[in-house]
């Protein structure tokens, strides 16, 4: 319900904008905690990705503009993202990375999806039937417009023979000439452009209207509540502890009360460069100029709550060590009764077009939590960032809020938590491991070869943690509040014809503070014969409770609670048999649990014979070749990167050409400044470091493909020859200008095909 509140603002500003089509919401399945681009995606699991989509979705298009879910499918990495090969089972595919757009299509009708980067199975994902017609189209019913990513199209006659519609940014000529000599050659049926321009004038005409139409502004001041109602309900207190010998993370003393929220008057004092600078967006296509903007520092000096004893930055943002700024912070703490500690995770940690490095805070952030720890009696850690951090220094602190990215009114949201005006109530959309070793793909993520190999299968966040039992530092759905919430009365709710339609329950405040529970339903098989997870989940019910108020509540399932694919089948079907309905308050959590026995339809095992043992045990952090080719069905695809349109302008390095070396040492030396200075990454050198050269002409329309073809020539060493065909074209329509141009190219070409035949022993090899 509240994403589709933030939906139909963000659809009214879009209105007002002249945005027919808004660009979101991201809903890829959080893989890795290290993807550059989590901030912007929902869960680590694709129920909930696709519900709170589903949600989103319906509040954009409630204005009249079209919502574009994205990036459809398995766009699980920003390191090669435009030409890296996501290799998985179908039986992966479908139960994780398409999921989530199932439910956002069936249930919310998006007039526009956008098709990924990346390569699905050895098919980039615009060019894939099976994803765009045979499972978005033909399976689930789609019938909008396939919106490809800026630049994402590689083959545009393959694109639309799969069902893709707009080519994005704009195409140039090369494209529409090769469409037209498809159809003339009896390539590509006349009638499936006729398809594609339908659903391109079906999303004018149903847009058009509530752009012309729209008002000259909205509601800022409104727009902003709303946002500050976001943050806030966004808000997951994962610790909140008695300031002295507390036991564990989350736990308080039974004889002390726990640090939040504070009274009035504490003399408070704030540290972190957070609180002056918040971290409320992600960097990239995401990022967007806000109406305007609260801080922690503002709020507080302004606010007569608490008694604010100074501000100390206390790190240097940039992670460079500094002793004075660290001594003033300590300085400053000792004359207050709580510090309240800003950390989070920088620009240049999170953004599209670069994945992060390392699961860890910066260590000038650790050592100044540490000093204060030290300094203060009472201290309150307030994160701020997109993904799991690992958590480590958590004993230094009594209280632990996070932030999350919290957009433009974050920073009042998370002082009005402080101050007890806001419960925290929310509760983890992805587990928080120990540490990045402890990650199931830890050993693979992010690839740097051509294809990105999902060897973990199924076993992707709480299902992994808790089949192969990975202690964690915070497990999936995890959120403490101010006050506590009981369970019970737990019972099957059936229809008139005696199928399960769902569980109630009853939930009770037993606190004495407002707040609001979430109820989670998870579904488990002990005794399967198919290898699954330990438990998934598939349904959830926040309840609002006044304190002592207690509700009869329903947690409904759907079509989708029992399924599982069948790769031998090659359709959904069900192990019959015995299933355990839980209700928790986490995964870890479990309060309730009911039987129910489910009719099979009585698929064969299809992994029988098979040697999958570490999928059927779930410790999948190691998996065999030979077990992944199993699971595949098929050998492992080589994981080479060749010399062709699909090579990245980070491998020019292991090309032929003297030129293209200068190019890639340049653009290295560029790519290692970004992570060595402060403040935001120069988001265009990533772009085009891990961009592939045929992209040169997608996102350039001047630009044809044939440039990319004498550029691959150049790679492979051919010198002369490779660029004899440009150069010729030049030379007969560019006068004597282009004459004299080709002869100063001529001794570097000549050069780089000497040196590139010397090159030819070491890289020929590897580079086919």
């Amino acid at each position: 319900d509240l994403a589709s509140r933030m939906g139909a603002a963000l659809g009214e500003e879009a209105r007002t904008m002249g945005v027919n089509v808004l660009l979101g919401p991201g809903l890829c399945l959080k893989r890795s905690p290290l993807c550059g681009r989590d901030f912007e995606y929902f869960s680590e699991d694709p129920y909930l990705a696709g519900k709170m989509a589903a949600g989103f979705v319906r509040g954009v298009q409630s204005q009249g503009v079209a919502a574009c879910p994205k990036h459809f499918a398995a766009n699980s990495q920003e390191t090669r993202r435009q030409a890296s090969d996501s290799v998985m089972d179908e039986r992966t595919l479908r139960e994780l990375y398409l999921t989530g757009f199932e439910h956002v299509v069936r249930e919310a009708h998006p007039q526009a999806i956008m098709s990924s980067y990346n390569l699905v199975n050895g098919t980039y994902a615009n060019e894939n039937d099976h994803l765009l017609t045979q499972v978005l189209r033909n399976e689930w019913g789609f019938d909008g417009a396939v919106v490809t990513d800026w630049g994402g199209s590689v083959d545009h006659v393959a694109g639309v023979r799969a069902g893709s519609t707009f080519q994005m940014p704009a195409p140039g000529m090369d494209d529409p000439r090769a469409l037209c000599e498809a159809v003339r050659a009896g390539r590509l049926a006349e009638s499936v452009v006729d398809d594609r321009v339908r659903e391109a004038l079906r999303l004018v005409f149903a847009t058009d209207p509530a752009v012309r139409t729209a008002p000259a502004a909205f509601d800022q001041d409104a727009h902003h509540e709303l946002a500050r109602t976001v943050a806030a309900e966004g808000l997951v207190l994962l610790k909140n502890a008695a300031p002295a010998g507390a036991a564990g993370v989350g736990a308080g003393a039974a004889d002390a009360a726990p640090v939040l929220p504070l009274a009035a008057h504490t003399r408070v004092a704030l540290v972190g460069d957070f609180a002056r600078v918040p971290r409320y967006q992600g960097a990239g296509s995401s990022l967007v100029n806000c109406t305007r903007l609260d801080t922690l520092l503002d709020v507080a000096q302004a606010s007569d709550d608490l008694d604010l004893v100074g501000y100390e930055s206390g790190f240097a943002r940039s992670g460079e060590k500094s002793a004075a700024k660290l001594a003033a912070a300590v300085e400053l703490v000792r004359g207050a009764d709580v510090a309240v500690v800003c950390l989070g995770l920088g620009e240049v940690e999170e953004t599209e077009g670069a994945d992060r490095r390392t699961m860890d805070l910066a260590p000038n952030q650790v050592e100044l939590l540490h000093a204060v720890r030290e300094a203060c009696g009472r201290v309150v850690v307030l994160l701020s960032g997109g993904a799991p951090v690992s958590a480590g220094w958590v004993a230094d602190c009594d209280a632990l809020l996070y932030l999350a990215l919290g957009g433009q009114a974050g920073a009042r949201a998370a002082y009005d938590a402080l101050c007890g005006r806001v419960n925290p109530s929310g509760h983890l959309a992805e587990t928080w491991a120990r540490s990045l070793a402890d990650t199931p793909c830890a050993r693979t993520f992010p690839s740097d070869e051509a294809t990105a190999e999902y060897r973990e299968g199924l076993y992707v966040g709480y299902r992994y943690y808790q089949t192969a039992s990975v202690p964690v530092a915070f497990p999936f759905g995890f959120g403490l509040s101010y006050t506590r919430f009981a369970y019970a009365d737990a019972a099957p709710e059936l229809t008139a014809t005696g199928e399960l339609r769902g569980v109630s329950l009853t939930v009770e405040n037993v606190g004495d503070v407002a707040g609001a529970a979430v109820a989670q339903l998870y579904v488990a098989k002990p005794d399967h014969v198919v290898f699954r997870p330990e438990q998934e989940l598939k349904g959830f019910c926040r309840v609002e409770l006044a304190p002592g108020e207690k509700r009869h509540v329903t947690i409904e399932l759907d079509d989708t609670a029992f399924r599982y694919y069948n790769v031998r089948t090659g359709s959904w079907e069900v192990e019959g048999g015995t299933y355990e309905l839980r209700i928790g308050d986490s995964c870890d959590d479990i309060r309730l649990t009911l039987l129910t026995t489910v009719a099979g339809t009585g698929a064969p095992d299809p992994y029988e014979g098979l040697g999958v043992d570490s999928y059927r045990t779930g410790r999948v952090a190691d998996v065999p070749d030979a077990e992944f080719a199993a699971l595949l069905g098929h050998a492992i695809p080589s994981p080479r990167v060749t010399i062709g349109r699909d090579m990245c302008f980070r491998d020019l390095g292991h090309s032929r050409s003297p030129i293209l070396w200068v190019v890639y040492a340049v653009l290295s030396a560029l790519h290692r400044r970004n992570y060595s200075g402060s403040g935001a990454p120069n988001l265009n050198v990533e772009f085009v470091y891990n961009m592939p050269l045929h992209a040169i002409a997608t996102m350039t329309p001047a630009v044809s493909m044939g440039v990319v073809d004498a550029l691959v020539r150049e790679a492979r060493g051919w010198g002369l020859l490779g660029v004899v065909p440009a150069l010729l074209v030049r030379l007969l329509t560019g006068g004597w200008f282009a004459a004299v141009w080709a002869l100063w190219v001529l001794v570097p070409i000549a050069a780089a095909f000497v040196l590139g035949l010397a090159r030819d022993a070491a890289f020929g090899r590897r580079l086919g």
